[in-house]
């Protein structure tokens, strides 16, 4: 094994291709997944919003966003993307940070960031939202 690749089966392979065959990570992989296909609905969405609100005042924009459709819409927007962008980076660290402490404190700390920005942003669309 050289930098990490493998030869299995003659293909050359990376070690985390290998652990993704062999079933580690295989859940990470389809969350990953799917978070990234929820998105890209929830996003064409969202640009298609902002087109349509451009020039718009900020009473339009707040009367919008107080919608149902709209706060929901974007509540789910940024429940998937803070998902999918923690997962992302748990994969980076795991595939480039070495096994340590090092490596659980900043998967930890990551994780920790996703959830706390995805609950403030989530928290400021419901307050808007139900004009709290």
């Amino acid at each position: 094994m050289v930098l990490g690749l493998r030869r299995h089966g003659g293909v050359v392979m990376s070690s985390a291709n290998l652990s993704y065959r062999h079933g580690h990570g295989r859940g990470q992989w389809w969350a990953l997944r799917l978070s990234a296909l929820a998105l890209i609905p929830l996003l064409v969405w969202f640009v298609a919003s902002l087109v349509t609100l451009t020039g718009a005042s900020h009473g339009a924009v707040v009367g919008w966003l107080k919608t149902p459709m709209a706060a929901s819409a974007t509540v789910l927007l940024l429940a998937a993307m803070f998902y999918h962008a923690q997962l992302g980076l748990q994969e980076v660290l795991e595939d480039y940070v070495a096994e340590g402490p090092l490596r659980r404190v900043a998967i930890m700390v990551c994780g920790l960031a996703a959830f706390g920005l995805a609950t403030a942003a989530i928290a400021a669309v419901l307050s808007i939202a139900l004009g709290v």
